[in-house]
């Protein structure tokens, strides 16, 4: 067969081929399915969702509405592309599905939006599966994608409820969580008003500046340490082209990376000198520490994943999972080489600061095995600018 001959019977083959796409896509409408995740069309959730209704008043049983959405998926589809987007959303989908029961009903109800039906789930037993829910979303990695975030609001069924009520309640709660910064969680009762969700989360927000507050009055230098890491971390986290959502986040992160501290023993802590292989175990538990308060507070799951990994290396030597390269979440890389950074260059009573150029270059030896080499290249751009700028401003 001729190169022209074959090119023909391709073109052919992919046109059919194309042909079955589309009749498959237009039977999965047809069935009530979305062609591209193959979850129920939002028309074929809203009939199901009466019926849950109608069923939930006759027996008396609980029930809880959800409207998830994938946060800044248009920053995805500009960074990535529209077919990464794509393949975002059909994993999120099978993350959705595993982390529920086979009696949940589940649908797309948006370009980044689902709806997901809890039967037999009260409000509490609700918001601890969508809380799980976002922290698997979290972790996904899907091609070229990664940290990515979602933002729900949980509806649970009232007396009075229809489907109309539900979903005006659950999407007007998802509205609040995405207004508080998105990667949060906000559940509505029959009776709360709209903006109830931003009124808690400044609630927590008080929460986190206090536990701020209360590491800075326990370790003075721990304490400013984070606050001096949070303009670093920042300006590395924008020159990397992160979004300015995902910079706040990595800021928030940066200013509550030692807040596992609090757990630690005076003793250990304020140690004069070198710690112990023993006392270095302990304190090697703190970001550990860090994450599970910051889960509790709720609303900061990004932030505590970002704690939790903070101490891991690029080449998987570091701790308390030995996760290495893009497995790290980005903020928690950017504030690994912040934070070593600034402790190298401060004063401490068992050493001497190193001088910056020694920090510069010992930040450059360990590009590659300890620090992500394209966040040593940030930092180390963002200080020789900063100490450029100082000298030109001091003549």
């Amino acid at each position: 067969m001729s190169a022209r001959s074959e090119r023909e019977q391709l073109s052919r083959e992919l046109q059919a081929a194309r042909g079955r796409i589309a009749d498959l896509e237009q039977e999965l409408v047809r069935r009530g399915r979305d062609p591209l995740t193959g979850v129920l069309s939002i028309e074929s959730f809203r009939a199901h969702l009466g019926e849950e209704v109608q069923r939930s008043r006759r027996h008396d049983r609980p029930g809880a509405l959800v409207v998830l959405e994938v946060d800044r998926i248009a920053d995805v589809h500009r960074q990535h592309g529209f077919a990464s987007g794509d393949a975002l959303l059909r994993a999120v989908i099978q993350t959705l599905r595993a982390g529920t029961r086979a009696e949940d009903i589940l649908a797309r109800s948006g370009d980044a939006r689902f709806a997901l039906l809890l039967c037999d789930a009260g409000e509490q037993a609700a918001t601890a599966c969508v809380e799980r829910l976002l922290a698997d979303i979290e972790a996904l990695k899907a091609g070229p994608v990664r940290d990515v975030s979602a933002s729900a609001g949980v509806a649970p069924f009232g007396r009075t409820d229809d489907a109309v009520d539900l979903l005006e309640r659950a999407g007007r709660a998802l509205s609040d969580a995405q207004s508080a910064g998105g990667g949060r969680t906000v559940t509505a009762s029959a009776q709360e008003p709209a903006g109830a969700g931003v009124v808690a989360e400044i609630q927590r927000r008080d929460a986190v500046e206090a536990l701020a507050v209360a590491l800075l009055e326990r370790d003075r230098y721990t304490g400013e340490h984070s606050e001096s890491v949070v303009e670093m971390a920042g300006k590395v986290a924008a020159s990397l082209g992160l979004p300015r959502a995902q910079i706040e986040v990595v800021r928030s992160a940066a200013l509550l990376h030692d807040i596992g501290k609090v757990g630690i023993p005076d003793a250990i802590l304020n140690k004069p000198g070198p710690l112990t292989p023993e006392e270095r175990e302990v304190m090697a538990e703190h970001p550990v520490i860090g994450e599970r308060i910051l889960r509790s507070i709720g609303g900061f799951a990004s932030v505590a994943a970002i704690v939790r990994h903070e101490h891991e290396s690029f080449d998987g030597g570091g701790y308390p999972d030995g996760i290495g390269g893009d497995k790290i979440p980005i903020g928690s890389r950017i504030i690994l080489a912040c934070d070593a950074y600034h402790a190298m260059t401060s004063d401490r009573p068992y050493r001497a600061r190193m001088s910056h150029a020694e920090a510069f270059a010992e930040l450059t030896r360990c590009a590659g095995s300890q620090f992500d080499p394209d966040v040593t290249a940030a930092l180390v751009a963002h200080l020789y600018h900063q100490r450029v700028g100082r000298r030109v401003a001091a003549r």
